[in-house]
C-alpha cells in the first residue's frame, strides 16, 4: 500500500509539474502575440514605463466616455509574488494599471479628469519595497520603481494594507517613502466605493 500511494503522488506530481509547464508555454506564447502587436501599432499616451501598458487604436468608435466627467478608479492590486526568480520581473499588474490608465486617455477623458487609487495588498506589497528592503530579500534591484515614479506621477496614491505587512513581515521603513499604510485594505475598499470610485481588481501577476 505504501509502494502504491508513492507510485500515485509521483504519478501526481509529474501531471502537476506537466501542467504548470503548459500553462507557461502558453502565457509566454500568448505575451510574445500581444508584444508584437503592441510593438507593431500600440500607443502610450500617458504611462510608458511598461511594454504591456500599450493600448491599440481603433477605427470606427461610435461610443465615446464623457470628456467632463471624472473618473475615480480604485485598484485592488493584489498581483505579485514572493519566487526569487519571478519577482525580479516587473510586476504585471503594475502593467495592467497602466493600461487601464492609458485606455481611458486613448477614450479621450483629460488626464486631470482622472483620480487614482492603488490598494496594495498580499504579494503585492513586495514590488512596494523601496530598493533597500527589495534587495536585502531577493538579492537584486527592485524592477517596479520607474513605473511606480510614473503612476504616482499620473496623480495614483498608494495606500499598502497593515494586516498584510504584518503577515509578511514588512515593515513600514521597508517601503517606498511615499506609500501610505492603512490598518486594512478591505477598510480602504469599502470606503473609496463608498466615495464613488469604480473598482478594478488587479490579480494577476
Amino acid at each position: 500500500r505504501i509502494a502504491l500511494l508513492c507510485f500515485c503522488l509521483c504519478i501526481s506530481a509529474f501531471i502537476q509539474a506537466q501542467t504548470t509547464d503548459a500553462k507557461a508555454a502558453a502565457s509566454a506564447k500568448r505575451d510574445s502575440m500581444l508584444l508584437k502587436k503592441l510593438n507593431d501599432k500600440g500607443t502610450y499616451p500617458l504611462v510608458k514605463g511598461n511594454q504591456f501598458c500599450g493600448v491599440m487604436p481603433v477605427d470606427g468608435i461610435t461610443e465615446k466616455p464623457g470628456a467632463n466627467m471624472k473618473y475615480k478608479l480604485l485598484f485592488n492590486f493584489t498581483a505579485g509574488t514572493n519566487d526569487s526568480i519571478k519577482v525580479k520581473s516587473a510586476n504585471r499588474g503594475l502593467a495592467e494599471i497602466g493600461r487601464i490608465i492609458n485606455l481611458h486617455i486613448a477614450a479621450g477623458v483629460p488626464k486631470e479628469n482622472i483620480e487614482l487609487v492603488i490598494v496594495a495588498h498580499g504579494k503585492a506589497l513586495f514590488a512596494l519595497l523601496n530598493n533597500e528592503a527589495f534587495k536585502k530579500q531577493f538579492k537584486a534591484d527592485n524592477p517596479n520603481l520607474a513605473i511606480i515614479r510614473e503612476l504616482q506621477s499620473a496623480g495614483a496614491k498608494f495606500i499598502a494594507c497593515g494586516q498584510a505587512m504584518q503577515f509578511l513581515d514588512i515593515n513600514k521603513d521597508g517601503l517606498l517613502p511615499t506609500i501610505k499604510v492603512a490598518v486594512a485594505a478591505k477598510v480602504e475598499l469599502s470606503t473609496y466605493q463608498l466615495k464613488g470610485y469604480a473598482m478594478f481588481d488587479i490579480n494577476e501577476d
